[in-house]
């Protein structure tokens, strides 16, 4: 079975592994404050364009994250805003409304957001003579890309970050897949354009090579006060913190997450192009890693015995919508023999 659900499927690049038993006898202090953490810190701010202003933290998951972000953003009266599809609205089990703060959703048909809907429910909520009874708006959450594959354009994300400026609203970009992102042709943003244009955004790991683990970049100094205290009260300080920096240091050299990332896109778009040449129509109009085709029953059922894909949902009584992802870990071989299988259909 060749698997292409998802893009954590497989461990780590046997570069982290080797990083890991290197130095797996190292001694070193606890709780990410050890050189190991210190120098991806370093690489980290070298890839967003330099500046010591930037805090960079290192958590073990994108919830544990997301959570503490979100937590360390908001008063308890106070919600963040996100598309209805987003990460934290849809696949976090309640994760943020566990913690006291309400997921405020805005319908969106590509998984983004606009400037446009943003300052709409930003202006619902305070032209509402009751507005003291209802969730105050104060953060908004997107990802790059989004849970769809979607990308938002540097002119798209400019905006939204204007938005937010006037009206006071914290701007957070989960990067879960973020290399895969960048690296996307239909990208026209860098890590730097993207650093400058939030007050908080994280460069994901667990889906980019390493066994698990994210780094928190975070430039709002207001938003990084006390941020430690919260990353131990939410469960994602890891005691072994080196781990976490072992494996960041690893994958950010000579441009390694880089170089997967856009491996994983090339092999995506090739996926794309042999479905839409059986005329096999995109769900979503992705450019990453991440990709929709709309499958009759017949060929999904025939494919199945060879391949996992992710069920998405149904398009009418005999089509279906599925997930295929590739990863930092995707093989040629695993990409010439899928489309080598769907040559052989009608």
């Amino acid at each position: 079975m060749i698997r292409l659900e998802c893009d954590y499927a497989e461990g780590a690049h046997p570069r982290v592994l080797r990083r890991l038993t290197d130095t797996n006898f190292d001694q070193t202090v606890g709780y990410g404050e050890d050189t190991f953490c210190d120098k991806a810190r370093a690489q980290v701010r070298a890839l967003c364009g330099g500046g010591e202003d930037l805090s960079v933290h290192f958590l073990v998951g994108g919830t544990q994250v997301n959570t503490t972000v979100i937590a360390a953003a908001l008063r308890p009266h106070q919600g963040v805003i996100a598309a209805h599809t987003g990460h934290i609205n849809v696949h976090e089990t309640g994760a943020i409304e566990s913690t006291g703060h309400k997921v405020l959703p805005i319908p969106s048909e590509d998984g983004k957001l606009t400037a446009a809907a943003i300052l709409a429910l930003w202006r619902a909520h305070w032209t509402d003579a009751t507005h003291e009874h209802m969730v105050q708006p104060a953060m908004v959450y997107l990802s790059q890309p989004t849970e769809n594959g979607t990308l938002y354009s540097l002119e798209e994300l400019d905006a939204i970050w204007q938005v937010c400026q006037s009206k006071g609203l914290i701007l957070y970009i989960d990067g879960a897949r973020l290399g895969y992102g960048l690296m996307s042709k239909a990208c026209d943003m860098t890590l730097p354009d993207l650093a400058i244009r939030c007050d908080a955004f994280t460069i994901g790991g667990t889906k980019q090579g390493l066994l698990f683990g994210e780094a928190l970049v975070i430039r709002n100094r207001a938003l990084n006060r006390d941020f430690r205290y919260l990353i131990k009260q939410r469960g994602g300080l890891l005691a072994k913190g080196r781990l976490l920096g072992v494996q960041f240091s690893a994958i950010l050299e000579e441009e390694l997450y880089f170089t997967l990332s856009r491996q994983a896109d090339e092999f995506a778009m090739k996926i794309r192009r042999a479905f839409e040449a059986k005329g096999c129509p995109m769900l979503y109009d992705s450019y990453t890693n991440q990709q929709y085709p709309i499958l009759p029953d017949k060929l999904l059922h025939e494919l199945e015995r060879e391949f996992a894909f992710a069920f998405w949902c149904k398009t009418d009584e005999t089509h279906t919508a599925v997930r295929i992802c590739t990863s930092w870990a995707t093989t040629q071989r695993a990409v010439d023999t899928l489309l080598r299988r769907l040559k052989q259909f009608a």
